[in-house]
């Protein structure tokens, strides 16, 4: 009797085994479906994306992004990226000019005669709505250099009327930007003070150095009256290149 009880405690405890094997498998069995069919985005897939590493920048928790494998053992399963990482530069301002010579000689003048003198100016810049050149005298005409209230202009303050003027024509451009625009001719106009800034060149967008062709030549001319008082007679002009950035 004791070794029947003992028989039938041995089958009741090796039935216990096995139901709890059973019972493990069919625990693991569910595990390995839930992740089977897991649902990433709310499509149902065959596999669980795995995490697998982090994309990130330096010192920037902001850009950190998951990297995840599908959970394959194939060429390019795994990918990741982090996103806009920026690019900066800085390109400076760049305006040059250049004038072909410092000085203008009108040599010896005549009555009612109109002697003129050029020079080139040449310009080079980034401009990117290009740029203005005016021109200015220093003393509101030709002024004589012994009395500088005798003056060659269109004025009768010193009782006698004559011309200076100043003028420009603009040059074979050299920019290679679409929808550059140089300024037209600017006709002759009387200079007769020294504030006023005479335009005398302007574009629209950036333009490159030249060194042998200028992007405007200045023209000044006089025309003195038989009155005009003998002696030499000079005039400062300031040139002034404005770039609009």
């Amino acid at each position: 009797m004791y070794a029947y009880k003992h028989k039938i405690f041995y089958i009741h405890n090796h039935d216990g085994m096995i139901k709890t094997k059973i019972k493990k498998a069919i625990a693991l069995a569910g595990i390995t479906t839930i992740a089977a069919t897991s649902a990433i985005g709310g499509a149902l897939n065959t596999y669980a994306a795995t995490q697998i590493g982090t994309g990130s920048v330096t010192g920037t928790s902001a850009f950190d992004t998951a990297i995840l494998w599908d959970g394959t053992y194939t060429a390019n399963s795994a990918s990741g990226s982090v996103s806009n990482v920026i690019v900066t530069a800085t390109v400076l301002p760049v305006l040059n000019m250049v004038i072909s010579t410092g000085a203008i000689d009108l040599g010896t003048l005549t009555a009612w005669v109109t002697s003129t003198g050029t020079l080139g100016i040449e310009v080079g810049t980034n401009a990117a709505n290009g740029v203005t050149i005016t021109a200015r005298s220093g003393s509101g005409g030709l002024t004589n250099t012994s009395d500088n209230t005798i003056q060659i202009n269109d004025l009768t303050t010193d009782w006698v009327a004559d011309s200076y003027t100043f003028a420009s024509t603009a040059g074979t451009h050299d920019s290679t930007v679409s929808g550059y625009v140089q300024s037209s001719d600017y006709a002759a106009v009387e200079v007769d003070n020294n504030t006023v800034e005479n335009t005398i060149y302007s574009t629209n967008k950036p333009e490159q150095d030249d060194a042998t062709n200028a992007d405007v030549t200045f023209e000044v001319a006089a025309t003195p009256n038989i009155q005009t008082s003998a002696w030499d007679y000079q005039d400062n002009i300031t040139f002034t290149v404005t770039g609009n950035f």
